[in-house]
């Protein structure tokens, strides 16, 4: 229904020396730093269009410089990785309210972001909005329960939903579900995300995706699409179902794959 979109992603491989941007599709060794982020735009007219685009390309320039050969002890490499995080979530953000200051055609615009940074030893996200983080561990793969919603929605409806106020579909019919209460920019003061840690396994999957998907799809149906392979690949098979299914919002997906084998996807 949207005549434009709003939707950004991005997919990158780096260290030290350089950055390159991923392929939609590919896989690699996991013994260098990859970072993958989707975000959905605020603000009238392009203005959302816009900011989207402003958060990754944010993180493309900055992200080299957070790369350091020095090695360091795990907790404290986890420690340092979480305060860059915070600081890169700060810079977007004060870019995007300066540029709604300064143009009217960008007042009030915004984004989300839902950013994932895996490192050779642990994985870290970052996360501000209704996007969302969703990890399968491959133990659990064939449960229908077995996803894990890692990010938490910044809206009242999302917390109504953590906190067993209501159920999925109750939650996903409120009125209310799109009435963010943080994002980057959209004259908001002051940006906390929240920044969190996990292991991934061999076989374990993630997922990276805007809330044009999860409006379209309910948990079970997400687990059912990457649980059931076609000759579509799974972040376009959850897109073009969740078209299907609502089609109100534009709809962006990243699929990850820790392989059992020796690569990763």
């Amino acid at each position: 229904m949207r005549t434009n979109n709003e939707d950004s992603f991005l997919g990158l491989v780096l260290d030290a020396q350089e950055i390159h941007l991923l392929g939609k599709m590919g896989e690699a060794p996991l013994d260098r730093d990859y970072v993958f982020a989707v975000c959905d735009g605020l603000g009238g007219a392009k203005a959302g269009e816009f900011a989207s685009r402003i958060a990754v390309e944010k993180i493309t320039k900055m992200f080299p410089k957070y790369l350091s050969e020095k090695k360091l002890p795990r907790e404290e490499e986890i420690s340092k990785t979480t305060v860059l995080l915070v600081e890169l979530f700060s810079e977007i953000h004060r870019a995007l309210l300066f540029l709604s200051a300064s143009y009217d055609e960008c007042h009030g615009m915004g984004t989300t972001l839902t950013l994932c940074w895996l490192r050779p030893h642990h994985c870290i996200f970052a996360h501000i909005g209704d996007s969302r983080l969703y990890h399968l561990p491959a133990a659990q793969s064939s449960s229908p329960l077995s996803i894990q919603q890692l990010s938490e929605d910044d809206t009242h409806v999302g917390w109504l939903f953590r906190h067993g106020k209501i159920n999925e579909r109750e939650a996903k019919h409120h009125q209310g579900r799109n009435l963010l209460q943080k994002a980057l920019g959209a004259d908001h003061q002051f940006v906390t995300p929240q920044v969190g840690f996990f292991n991934c396994s061999r076989g374990d999957r993630l997922l990276l995706c805007t809330d044009g998907v999860t409006d379209g799809l309910f948990d079970h149906q997400l687990v059912n699409i990457l649980n059931h392979p076609t000759q579509k690949t799974p972040a376009h098979h959850l897109v073009e179902e969740a078209v299907v299914q609502s089609g109100r919002d534009n709809a962006t997906a990243i699929v990850l794959e820790f392989a059992e084998t020796d690569l990763e996807k």
